[in-house]
């Protein structure tokens, strides 16, 4: 399996050597056919996810396809934008020179896909390492084995498969994998396989972004809409039986609303999974047993107010919530993905900023009120990767805004133009003439007060430094006739202007 990785490596890098993806054009055509790929296989991908998630057939292009469809449209409409030179302004040492930055690839670029939406995060990072000029290796999570399959099988059938090479495996496969150097490794999961990975890379000093997870807080304020606020966290809960990065992790509210919330969410539950959760085709199952027991271990002295229903035979856990949670419980020691949803009481705003700035950084921050000033407040005395007011997750779905985490939650970033500079150097480029060599004499030795004096005003005194090399008698050679034909020109529109007065007075 090892040298199967190897050849596939070495395959992309001599692939990305012969330059052809550098090519706007070569790019655009592997985004068309990838694109092509998402919407002919629009079969494949959903009875993959059926198999791996529980996915119905409708969450499959909500939650996956149809995002990548609108992230590979964006890139090909703007791809030529995106890779043409940046021109940035220049200081008067500049003045005269082209200053600007030019986006190139990096080179090779390891994709590792997560298995809870494993098209979204797999594909996804590709569309900006293909937008990019990268070559890349992908390689699916080995958890969603069925996805992996359709990915192996069928996406080297629309894309290069020099440049784009799909390599499957478990553990011991992504450890070989890891010894290769890379140009810059995307990995989607948790924190401690990203530990591995950052030492896999340091070793290579090849640049990482790591896109995790952790607890992001949901707070509610008494001042919301409570039956729309519990309805949209209940959809960001419970979508994908939990199993998403950005879901709420817990809530925090008043002790006064902690009943109501109850109430609304269990309402909503029964909404959008009938009275019966297990046989609803929109409720999916956890991944594997593995992490069914996990969870099951997580509700260990919590109370259940809501759900808590589950069938280890077909992974199964219906939708929970937990009432009068502890900050010390066990279900508050570690991200849940799942669909277990504890309550926290806070008596007030400044408390529940507390208990959030004493946790790690979460990947997302969820805030429900109707008082902006609160919002505001919040966004400026908390830290996260995002931050969504009144609703949750749909920032993942903004492609003008960066999505990625910060400290524990993860680093870098992508969607959109993010994607693309983040898979991109960023090339300073500065092109100079061989001319003008007075205007360099006070950098080059002998070095003196005076020319000291002089290069430290080039940035913030321009009219000095004109002043320094154009001598007076070239200026009011030039001002002179200049200001005098400005005069003559305003006294005769003066004058014409009071005598078309006049002889309309006349009249």
């Amino acid at each position: 399996m090892s040298v199967h990785y190897l050849k596939a490596v070495d395959r992309a890098r001599k692939a990305f050597l012969t330059g052809r993806s550098k090519s706007l054009e070569y790019r655009i055509t592997q985004l068309k056919n990838l694109l092509r790929f998402v919407r002919e296989r629009q079969n494949e991908i959903t009875e993959g996810l059926k198999k791996d998630l529980g996915r119905s057939e409708g969450g499959t292009p909500l939650y996956e396809t149809l995002g990548l469809e609108s992230e590979i449209n964006l890139a090909v409409k703007y791809l030529k934008e995106w890779a043409a030179p940046r021109p940035v302004s220049k200081s008067m040492m500049t003045i005269s020179d082209q200053v600007y930055i030019q986006p190139e690839p990096l080179g090779v670029v390891l994709v590792i896909g997560a298995w809870n939406y494993p098209w979204a995060v797999t594909i996804g990072p590709l569309i900006g390492a293909i937008a990019a000029g990268n070559a890349a290796v992908i390689k699916p999570s080995e958890v969603s084995s069925h996805t992996s399959k359709v990915m192996e099988d069928f996406l080297p059938l629309y894309l290069d498969k020099e440049l784009y090479p799909v390599v499957t495996g478990g553990v011991t496969e992504t450890q070989e994998l890891l010894k290769q150097r890379f140009d810059h490794i995307f990995y989607t999961g948790n924190g401690t396989v990203a530990k591995i990975i950052m030492e896999a890379a340091a070793k290579h000093l090849t640049p990482t972004t790591l896109e995790l997870g952790g607890k992001s807080p949901c707070y509610i304020d008494n001042n919301c809409d409570l039956a729309i606020a519990c309805r949209r966290i209940a959809w960001g809960k419970y979508s994908n039986c939990g199993q998403t990065c950005i879901a709420p992790d817990y809530i925090l509210c008043d002790p006064s609303m902690q009943d109501r919330v109850i109430e609304e969410i269990k309402k909503n539950i029964k909404d959008f999974y009938t009275e019966d959760p297990q046989k609803c085709l929109d409720y999916g199952r956890i991944i594997n047993q593995r992490h069914f027991k996990r969870l099951m271990a997580l509700l260990e002295g919590s109370t259940v107010a809501v759900g808590g229903e589950n069938d280890e035979s077909e992974c199964y856990i219906g939708p929970t919530v937990l009432r009068d949670i502890k900050p010390d419980a066990k279900v508050m020691q570690e991200e849940i993905f799942g669909p277990l949803l504890p309550i926290l009481t806070v008596s007030s705003a400044d408390e529940a900023i507390k208990f959030i700035n004493q946790r790690e950084k979460p990947l997302a921050l969820y805030i429900f009120t109707s008082d902006n000033k609160l919002i505001k407040r919040m966004i400026a005395e908390t830290s996260s990767g995002g931050v969504v007011a009144n609703d949750c997750l749909m920032h993942f779905s903004v492609s003008s805004l960066p999505f990625g985490g910060v400290g524990n939650s993860g680093m870098g970033h992508y969607h959109g133009k993010y994607g693309f500079d983040n898979l991109s150097h960023l090339r300073g480029c500065l092109i100079k003439q061989l001319k003008m060599e007075g205007v360099n004499k006070m950098r080059y030795p002998p070095h003196t007060a005076d020319k000291l004096a002089r290069y430290s005003r080039m940035d913030s005194d321009w009219p000095s430094i004109f002043l320094s090399f154009i001598s007076w008698r070239k200026i009011v050679l030039k001002v002179i006739p200049t200001i005098s034909f400005l005069f003559v020109f305003i006294v005769i529109v003066v004058v014409w202007t009071l005598l078309f007065f006049n002889i309309e007075n006349d009249f």
